[in-house]
C-alpha cells in the first residue's frame, strides 16, 4: 500500500514520529497479512492471522481516523462521520471474531456495525465535497450525478442481481443480504460522482478514499459471490483487502486539505455522458435477453435519460457559445459597437447589387485632440469619453443605419439618407455627436463620406474613397489649427537668436534616429515637439547667465540645471503637453544615473530624452559657443562614442553616429 505524505494538522499532539510509526505498522501489517495469505499457512498461526492480526489492522484504521476527528481543525464534521464508520467497522470485526468465534446469528449486532459504516461514510463524503469542490455550474454537478446514477446501475446490474438471486429466508435475512451489495453500490456511485466533479483529476485524498471503497466493493463482492456458490473460504487473499481498505481510509483522512478548482476550461463536455450512456445502453441491452432485478433496470433507465437530458444542455450550450462568440467576434468590446468586420459584412450585403443597390451613405471619423486628452487625463478617462461618444452617436445613426468602430479614435457611419435631412444636416448632426468639450479640453471630429453606390460599387473602393477624404480634411483642419508652441519658441529665438539653429540642428537629428528606432506616427512627433522645445526652461534664465562669455560658476550651473524643471512647467500650462514636458524634463539625465534633475537612470529615462540628450550634445560640440570652438565632426563622434554607458544610452549613441557617418559620407560625394 502506498501511502503519501500524511498532513499534520496537529503536528504538536501527534508528533512526526507517531505518523512514522503508523505508516511503518500500516504498510508493513498489510503485506505481512498477505504475505501469510498467499503462501498459505506452514507454521499453524492461522487463528493468530486470522482474527488477532486481522482485527489489530482493522483498529489500527480506526485509531487513525478518531486521531483526525480529534486534533484536526478543518474539515473535522467530516473526519469525524468516516471516523464513526470505520470505528463501527472495528466493533463489528471484534463482535464478529471474538464475540460470536466466527459463526453469529444472521443477522446479528455485528451485522447492524457493520452497516453503519456505509451511511456514515456517504455523509462523510458529502461534507467533504462542501469543503473541497470549489464553485461549479449546475451542469457540472449533473454531470457528477449522471455518473454516479451509472456507476450504481453497472453494480446493482452485477453484485446486487447476485445477492438477489442467491438469497433466500425470512424478511430480516433478505434486507441485511442486499444491504450490503447496496451500501457498496452507493459508496462507489458517489465515489464516481466525485472523480466526476473533479474532472477526473482527484486530489491525494480523494484518490485514497476511491482506492479504500473500492478495495471494499472488490471483497464485498468476491465474499458474496463465493457465499453464495459455497466456495468461501477463510484465510485467503480477499481477506486482505477488507484492512487495506481501511487503512487507506485511515490514510485518507490525514491528507492535506486542499480545494479543488473544477477545470471548465477544456473540460471533456461529451466524455461523461458517453461513457454513462454507454453503461445504461450495456444493461438494458444484456436485460433483453437475461432478466435483471428492477433497481438495475431503472438505474440504467434512469441514466439514459440523464444522458439525454445533458446532451440536450450541451447542445444549448453550445448555441450560446457560438451566439456569444459570434458578437465578439463583430463587436467591439469597450463601445458595443459594431467593428471593421461587421462593416464589411454590412457593406458587402448593401452594395451585393452593384450599381443597382440601394442609396446609403457611408462616413468614416477621426477625433482630433482626443490624444490631448488622453494625455491630460489619462487613458481610462479616454475610454470613458469614448464609450460616451459612441453612445451618442449611436442614438442619433439608430433611426437610419448603424455604426462602427473600427479601433483607435476611429468610427463609421453606414446609413440610409433621412427623408427629411439633408446629407449636411444628417453629417452635422454625426459631428456634434462625436464633439465634447471641457475645462481645459476640446474634441471634434474629421470625417469622409462617400454615396453609395454613386461614388464607389464595390466595399474596398467605398472605404478607400471615404478614407482619403476624412485625410483630406483633417490636414486642411490641422493647417489652421493654433500651436502655441510656436509662440514660445518665437520668443526664446528673439532672445538668443543662435538657438535657432541649434534647435533645427537638433529636431532634424533626432527625427533622423527616432525614426531609426521605429518610432511612428504620434510618438515620433512627441519626439520632435520635444526636441524643439527642449531648451524652452531658458526662457526663465536670466541673460548674464545664459550669454555669459566664460565659464560658470557653482551657482550659476546650478541655475542652469533648472531649466528642463522650467521647461516642463512651461509645457504644463498648456493642456495636452504633459508626456511632451516630461521628456523635456530628462533631456539631462545621464544613463549611468548622475544627471539632472531627478537622477534618472537607463531605460527609466524616456527613449526620446535619450535619443535629445545625444543630439544635442553632439550640436553643442559642433556649433560655436562663447566659451568654445566648434570641433570636428570626427572628434564629435569620438567623445559621444567615449561617453556611451556612462552619460549617453550605448545603443543610441551607436545609432547617431552611424547616421552622422553615413550623411558626411554623401556629402563628400556631393563635393566631389
Amino acid at each position: 500500500m502506498s501511502v503519501a505524505p500524511l498532513h499534520l494538522d496537529a503536528r504538536s499532539r501527534v508528533g512526526k514520529t507517531a505518523v512514522r510509526a503508523w505508516v511503518i505498522a500500516a504498510v508493513g501489517g498489510i503485506a505481512i497479512f498477505a504475505a501469510h495469505a498467499l503462501l498459505g499457512d506452514r507454521v499453524g498461526l492461522d487463528d493468530f492471522f486470522n482474527r488477532y492480526w486481522y482485527n489489530a489492522l482493522i483498529v489500527l484504521a480506526a485509531v487513525a481516523g478518531v486521531v483526525r476527528a480529534v486534533t484536526g481543525r478543518s474539515e473535522r464534521a467530516a473526519w469525524i462521520a468516516f471516523a464513526v464508520g470505520m470505528v463501527s467497522w472495528s466493533v463489528a470485526e471484534i463482535l464478529f471474531d471474538f464475540v460470536y468465534a466466527g459463526d453469529p446469528p444472521f443477522p446479528s449486532v455485528a451485522d447492524a456495525f457493520f452497516l453503519v459504516f456505509y451511511p456514515a461514510c456517504y455523509v462523510g463524503m458529502c461534507l467533504l465535497v462542501r469543503h473541497r469542490i470549489s464553485e461549479i455550474t449546475p451542469m457540472v454537478w449533473f454531470d457528477g450525478a449522471m455518473a454516479a446514477i451509472a456507476a450504481a446501475a453497472l453494480g446493482s446490474a452485477v453484485l446486487f442481481e447476485v445477492v438477489l438471486r442467491n438469497t433466500d429466508g425470512s424478511t430480516s435475512v433478505i434486507v441485511t443480504n442486499l444491504a450490503y451489495p447496496l451500501g457498496d453500490v452507493l459508496l462507489f456511485a458517489a465515489v464516481i460522482g466525485v472523480f466526476a466533479l473533479t474532472g477526473w483529476k482527484p486530489d491525494r485524498t480523494w484518490g485514497l478514499i476511491g482506492a479504500a471503497l473500492l478495495a471494499s466493493l472488490v471483497a464485498d463482492g468476491v465474499f458474496l459471490i463465493q457465499t453464495a456458490t459455497d466456495s468461501y473460504q477463510e484465510g485467503t487473499i480477499v481477506d486482505a483487502f477488507w484492512p487495506a481498505s481501511m487503512l487507506l481510509l485511515g490514510a485518507a483522512v490525514w491528507q492535506q486539505p486542499r480545494r479543488s478548482e473544477v477545470p471548465l476550461l477544456g473540460r471533456p463536455l461529451l466524455a461523461t455522458s458517453v461513457a454513462c450512456g454507454g453503461i445504461g445502453l450495456l444493461i438494458l441491452s444484456y436485460d433483453h435477453f437475461h432478466r435483471v432485478n428492477l433497481l438495475a433496470l431503472g438505474l440504467a433507465i434512469a441514466t439514459i435519460v440523464a444522458v439525454t437530458i445533458r446532451m440536450g444542455f450541451t447542445f444549448r450550450e453550445n448555441r450560446r457559445i457560438l451566439g456569444l462568440l459570434r458578437i465578439q467576434a463583430v463587436t467591439d468590446s469597450l463601445t458595443g459597437l459594431g467593428n471593421r468586420r461587421q462593416l464589411v459584412e454590412a457593406l458587402e450585403r448593401a452594395l451585393a447589387d452593384g450599381a443597382d443597390s440601394q442609396p446609403r451613405l457611408l462616413a468614416i471619423y477621426d477625433l482630433d485632440g482626443f490624444k490631448l486628452y488622453n494625455d491630460s487625463f489619462g487613458h481610462p478617462a479616454g475610454d470613458v469619453l469614448l464609450s460616451r461618444l459612441a453612445a451618442t452617436l449611436a442614438r442619433v445613426v439608430a433611426p437610419y443605419g448603424s455604426c462602427y468602430r473600427l479601433g483607435g479614435d476611429e468610427f463609421c457611419v453606414l446609413a440610409e439618407l433621412p427623408p427629411d435631412e439633408s446629407e449636411e444636416d444628417f453629417l452635422d448632426d454625426t459631428v456634434v455627436a462625436l464633439s465634447e468639450s471641457g475645462q481645459g479640453f476640446s474634441v471634434t471630429s474629421s470625417l469622409g463620406s462617400v454615396r453609395l453606390p454613386a461614388e464607389a460599387e464595390t466595399t474596398t473602393d467605398a472605404l478607400r474613397l471615404a478614407d482619403q477624404r476624412l485625410y483630406v480634411q483633417k490636414r486642411s483642419r490641422s493647417g489652421r489649427r493654433e500651436r502655441p508652441h510656436e509662440m514660445l519658441l518665437q520668443a526664446l529665438y528673439e532672445r538668443s537668436p543662435g538657438l535657432r539653429d541649434h534647435v533645427g540642428e537638433v529636431l532634424v537629428a533626432a527625427t533622423a534616429v527616432g525614426r531609426a528606432f521605429g518610432l511612428r506616427g504620434d510618438d515620433l512627433e512627441e519626439l520632435r515637439l520635444a526636441a524643439r522645445l527642449h531648451d524652452i526652461g531658458k526662457l526663465a534664465i536670466p541673460d548674464n547667465v545664459l550669454k555669459k562669455p566664460g565659464p560658470l560658476d557653482v551657482n550659476e550651473w546650478a541655475f542652469i540645471k533648472q531649466h528642463t524643471v522650467m521647461g516642463e512647467r512651461i509645457l504644463l500650462a498648456s493642456p495636452g503637453w504633459k508626456s511632451v514636458g516630461a521628456i523635456v524634463r530628462a533631456t539631462h539625465e545621464r544613463w549611468d544615473g548622475a544627471g539632472y534633475p531627478d537622477g534618472l537612470a537607463g531605460e527609466e529615462i524616456p527613449l526620446a530624452a535619450r535619443i535629445i540628450a545625444v543630439c544635442d550634445a553632439y550640436s553643442a560640440m559642433t556649433t560655436k559657443r562663447p566659451y568654445r570652438i566648434p570641433v570636428p565632426l570626427e572628434q564629435a563622434l569620438a567623445e559621444l562614442r567615449g561617453s556611451a554607458g556612462t552619460q549617453f544610452d550605448p545603443q543610441v549613441v551607436e545609432t547617431f553616429c552611424e547616421l552622422e557617418e553615413r550623411v558626411a559620407v554623401e556629402r563628400q560625394r556631393g563635393a566631389a
